[in-house]
């Protein structure tokens, strides 16, 4: 390099952006899955059970018996505390005008152990198996459909794949 070609200007190799971020392009994600409650008692916008009917947006993803599994071992949880749950209910509701509502903090208070209960199965669920499958399940409230209540139901997300960068 002679003293004239200091103040030269050269141009670098310019990368194609398309070719740089090709390998990190990350495919769409499905729309969540949402699994409604199919009981005939709801408390607190939680159903007594959920449906097992296997969603075709699962296909090739998981296993319908590994499905159903997991489903009963939620519908498991919901069989064991609602009954009780309702037995409060009904008792903080005859006792409400004497105990100026504080009758239902019993029926509360199990509500939302009920719902920890089944985040903890999700955690277990989701850490031992969903996770490897890319899936991740949870209990998500949302407005009912036909009126302004709302309801708690199965939301399985789809989680996205990160992509792999590569320097070339």
């Amino acid at each position: 390099m002679s003293f004239s070609d200091f103040d030269a200007i050269y141009e670098d190799e310019q990368l194609d952006e398309s070719e740089h971020f090709q390998d990190q392009t990350v495919a769409p994600v499905p729309e969540p899955i949402i699994i409604r409650g199919a009981g005939n008692m709801t408390v607190f916008g939680l159903s007594n059970r959920f449906n097992t009917e296997f969603p075709c947006g699962l296909l090739s993803r998981v296993a319908p018996e590994e499905f159903k599994a997991t489903v009963g071992r939620i519908n498991g949880v919901l069989k064991k505390t609602l009954p009780v749950n309702v037995k409060w209910l009904f008792c903080g509701c005859v006792c409400c005008c004497c105990t100026l509502g504080c009758s239902l903090w019993p029926v509360i208070c199990l509500s939302k152990r009920t719902q920890l209960t089944l985040d903890k199965l999700f955690e277990w669920e989701n850490n031992h198996l969903y996770h490897k499958l890319g899936l991740h399940w949870r209990l998500h409230k949302q407005q009912c459909d036909s009126n302004s209540m709302m309801e708690y139901v199965i939301l399985i997300e789809f989680i996205p794949k990160t992509p792999i960068y590569r320097p070339d």
